[in-house]
């Protein structure tokens, strides 16, 4: 039991990550993997000794924020309350990595959660398409269509950030 459970706990960060993708939020993305974990934990002999936990832990996670997200749609989410913009930054980013990456992870959230999940389970976690497609519960095809559509929706939201930055309003 100890090598299964930890097995699991090496997969956290991995969790973590892909949570963060989904959710755009720290605080419920740490909740997810909380979840997953205490699933993963009291059901730890549905898990085959010998197998990765990866592909498992994913799969709970994935049908865990299915669930979350249906609850949501049900009950109408909660909206979140803006910071005004002097209060949200207190300095502008000066370095243009850190511009770049914000503008990929806020072009990432913008898109739809099944393109989200597609594009993070094979580009970032490095699952082939026929292991994604298993943990997403989807046939291959249908996660090759999102992957692709998911990229072609970033790539034009990249290219209007990247067009609103070099234009600049003047007033008089």
């Amino acid at each position: 039991m100890d090598g299964k459970k930890a097995a699991i706990l090496g997969e956290i960060p991995r969790l973590r990550r892909y949570a963060r993708a989904l959710l755009r939020d720290r605080d419920a993305a740490d909740d997810l993997v909380q979840d997953c974990l205490e699933r993963a934990l009291t059901r730890l002999d549905n898990w085959q000794t010998g197998e990765s936990p990866r592909r498992w832990l994913f799969t709970i996670m994935h049908h865990l924020f299915i669930d979350q997200m249906r609850k949501v749609d049900r009950r109408g989410e909660a909206a979140m309350l803006s910071l005004d913009t002097d209060e949200a930054l207190s300095a502008p980013a000066e370095q243009l990595e850190t511009i770049a990456s914000r503008e990929i992870v806020n072009a990432l959230h913008a898109i739809s959660p099944e393109r989200r999940a597609a594009l993070v389970m094979v580009a970032i976690e490095g699952f082939s398409y026929a292991e994604a497609a298993n943990i997403l519960g989807v046939p291959a095809g249908t996660l090759m269509s999102r992957i692709s559509r998911g990229r072609e929706e970033l790539r034009g939201l990249l290219e209007d950030s990247a067009r609103r930055r070099t234009l600049r309003v003047v007033e008089k």
